[in-house]
């Protein structure tokens, strides 16, 4: 079955161009000129992946994402002429899981959606009597897509349950920054080591539900992490 996107932003020309050649690439499209009908169609069409304009008026790109993760843990990737570092962070903290920079590329943008996707997929499909991790007290499930301290949803956003799968299939032994980075991105530069440690600390504050699922993660002073497995 073919993948639904929902398409959101002010310009309706980018719209339309975006609309109808990721409609020719197979996809199911909707889209909306403004964040009040994009909100109202994210709840409706239910959609397998958003693709959010920043700057729009009203209610721009961050908030609007920040509402969209209130109901729905949906792949949203952000188109935004901004290209500073806080600005790229701002849209990771605020549940975003990718951000593409003015200008782009229609087959890049394709490709984008296509990795995020696929990641997803992967992530998300059962997995026969593994479907399930376990270290201690906190579970995985990969089917759900959510982790658990005993049975407390820890309401990971689609990275920060990226992170975990990581740390949790690499453990007992240090993780840089650039290896972490490298796993969610895709790319690693040096001034993405931030961005990492923001998806880090994210995490680690939603396990902090208990000491003994919040000390899996420790920090390796200017290296990166190590995830202690509990039995």
């Amino acid at each position: 079955m073919p993948a639904t996107l929902l398409l959101i932003d002010d310009d309706e020309e980018v719209l339309e161009m975006n609309g109808k050649y990721l409609s020719t690439q197979g996809f199911n499209v909707y889209t909306a000129p403004n964040p009040l009908t994009g909100l109202k169609l994210a709840k409706t069409k239910k959609p397998d992946l958003i693709v959010l304009d920043v700057m729009m008026p009203g209610m721009d790109g961050y908030e609007l994402c920040e509402n969209i993760r209130t109901f729905s843990n949906v792949p949203i990737i952000f188109l935004t002429g901004k290209t500073s570092e806080d600005d790229r962070i701002r849209g990771l903290v605020t549940g975003g899981d990718d951000y593409i920079l003015k200008p782009y590329s229609l087959k890049e943008l394709k490709a984008r959606i296509d990795a995020l996707l696929r990641r997803m997929s992967v992530l998300s499909a059962p997995k026969a009597d593994n479907n399930v991790l376990r270290s201690g007290d906190l579970k995985i499930d990969l089917t759900l897509h959510k982790a658990f301290f005993i049975d407390t949803d820890l309401q990971l956003t689609n990275r920060e349950f990226d992170v975990l799968i990581y740390f949790f299939n690499h453990p007992n032994r240090v993780i840089t920054f650039e290896e972490l980075g490298k796993s969610i991105f895709g790319a690693y530069e040096e001034p993405d080591r931030r961005t990492v440690m923001v998806n880090v600390s994210r995490l680690r504050k939603k396990m902090n539900v208990d000491p003994c699922i919040y000390n899996m993660v420790e920090t390796v002073w200017s290296q990166g992490y190590r995830f202690i497995m509990r039995r």
